[in-house]
């Protein structure tokens, strides 16, 4: 069952959370970034990025594009299948 602030999302919608936060999750672990320096890079805290790599945070374009660049991947790279 998922959480109370997730019960708003679909199935659907939840999966897509869920994988994003898995791919933003292995290409931090490939850069050799902790969630902490993640955080930092971006700007946003460390439990923020922790909710994106669990599926439980719905981020925002500008956020996406913050990820990205810290990553130092493309924005397309975080939505590719």
């Amino acid at each position: 069952m998922p959480t109370k602030s997730l019960e708003k999302y679909s199935e659907s919608e939840r999966k897509i959370m869920s994988d994003f936060g898995q791919r933003i999750r292995r290409l931090r672990e490939e850069a050799g970034l902790s969630q902490e320096k993640l955080a930092e890079e971006t700007d946003v805290h460390r439990t923020y990025i922790s909710g994106v790599e669990r599926g439980r945070q719905n981020i925002s374009l500008l956020t996406m594009n913050k990820l990205a660049q810290a990553l130092d991947v493309d924005l397309q790279a975080l939505v590719a299948d």
